[in-house]
């Protein structure tokens, strides 16, 4: 799969979009010989321009000046521009090649690559990952979708393993991108504003990660998914199929019994009580299966799978237990930015709930959540510009509902409607982008306003 440095020398490259990604993919474009030119049509951050001049790489920033671009062999193009986007499709009837950055950077390396997508839970299965990787003393750089860009990692030097989350805007960019472990967490409806609101492209996209894979590969699926396993049985997919189910016993696969998780792969057998877990919650059963039955195919040893299990501390804005005040626990879940994700972290709430939900709605269908919220939840505060979705759903559902504009506001009203042995959870369900950056943002606006309180 790796091109001689021959091949490439002088094909002009135009990446677009100077953001993570497209730096990766500009800085290994020049290492590898390509005449590289980055054009972004917002602002290029100061650091990222430096970093371009050090190298003479040429850039432009504002906008995008079409004649420098359309005398491109090759565009790798940002995960953000969809396919439909005026540019991409002039670029296309030019007959030119636009690629991701995460397929660009796999045609220069023949490492072993574990790649982890799906709606929700990736970013957690691939931390989980690292920290078993880290534990095991195994070479490997982590990143993709997180991070470093694969493209930068493989600008920055050779190594072992690649253990990369990939989102499924990535995959719709790649053609030859090949991982040895893919593994396909879940398929929920989400970012279908990119899909022609069509969940079946979104599933498509989603199955793109084991198209190139072989008999020498693995795919590591959730078998409780009822998108998965319909799209596996119209697939002709060459992998090795392990399944992760907490619904059944499997023969091969991962799955749940008497409190026990079970992993059987290549004659071995793998156990590990969930108590012991440290994540907890149904969701992260299920996301320990994957990344152990990952490291049980990599050949870690059973004794660091489960050292690295009841050490692993989250992630950051992922149901992050944030401080306890007067006897309330404020929940960090900023990271759940659609319905399903806050399915999950409203079901492992064990207490009486104060939940701060709302934001940029995507297409949201909140009566997933209402057997959950009559459950679970004594209070909503909503947090957004517009929150009359929110207030139409759940105005039946709860006694105390109030509509906030600001995290401190939220944050506040919480601290008075909370009583002790509550939780106070920030699961928006939700884009971030109206009152914020991004959902870091706002997950460290919710920590600081608890600290302040």
């Amino acid at each position: 799969m790796s091109l001689s440095q021959e091949h490439i020398i002088k094909k002009r490259l135009v990446v677009l979009g100077g953001g993570i990604s497209g730096m990766g993919a500009a800085l290994l474009g020049a290492q590898k010989g390509y005449d590289v030119f980055l054009s972004d049509g917002g602002d290029l951050g100061a650091a990222f321009a430096k970093a371009l001049q050090e190298q003479s790489i040429p850039y432009e920033s504002g906008s995008h000046s079409m004649e420098k671009i359309l005398n491109a062999e090759l565009v790798v193009k940002s995960p953000g521009i969809p396919d439909n986007a005026v540019i991409i499709q002039e670029i296309k009837s030019k007959g030119i090649e636009v690629i991701s950055e995460i397929e660009f950077a796999a045609r220069f390396t023949d490492e072993i690559i574990i790649a982890v997508t799906g709606a929700n839970g990736k970013t957690t299965v691939t931390s989980l990952l690292d920290h078993i990787l880290n534990t095991a003393n195994l070479d490997h750089t982590t990143g993709g979708n997180i991070g470093k860009s694969f493209a930068q990692q493989v600008y920055e030097g050779k190594s072992t393993h690649r253990l990369l989350e990939i989102s499924s805007f990535q995959l719709d960019g790649i053609s030859t991108f090949k991982p040895h472990i893919a593994i396909l967490l879940n398929i929920t409806p989400d970012h279908l504003d990119r899909y022609d609101y069509k969940f079946e492209n979104y599933v498509a996209s989603k199955m793109r990660i084991t198209m190139n894979q072989d008999e020498d590969d693995f795919l590591i699926y959730n078998a409780d998914d009822k998108a998965i396993t319909e799209a596996i049985k119209n697939s002709n997919i060459k992998a090795q199929l392990i399944p992760f189910t907490m619904e059944k016993e499997l023969e091969t696969g991962a799955y749940l019994r008497d409190q026990q998780i079970h992993i059987y792969t290549h004659n071995s057998h793998f156990t590990m009580p969930t108590e012991q877990l440290s994540i907890k919650g149904k969701h992260n059963t299920a996301n320990a299966m994957a990344a152990s039955t990952a490291s049980k195919l990599l050949k870690i040893r059973k004794e660091t799978i489960r050292q690295s299990l009841t050490s692993f501390e989250g992630v950051e804005h992922r149901l992050e237990n944030v401080l306890k005040i007067n006897k309330v626990q404020y929940i960090n879940d900023s990271k759940a930015t659609n319905i399903n994700a806050t399915y999950y972290a409203l079901d492992s709430m064990e207490q009486p709930t104060v939940w701060i939900v709302g934001g940029v709605d995507k297409g949201n269908d909140y009566s997933e959540l209402y057997s959950l919220v009559n459950r679970n939840v004594k209070a909503i505060v909503c947090l957004g510009t517009d929150n009359s979705k929110i207030v139409n759903a759940f105005g039946n559902c709860v006694e105390q509902m109030v509509e906030t504009s600001s995290m401190e506001d939220a944050v506040r009203v919480a601290y008075k409607l909370a009583e002790a042995g509550d939780n106070v959870l920030l699961s928006p369900a939700c884009a971030s982008f109206d009152l914020f950056k991004n959902y870091e943002d706002r997950g460290r606006q919710f920590k600081n306003a608890v600290r302040g309180l």
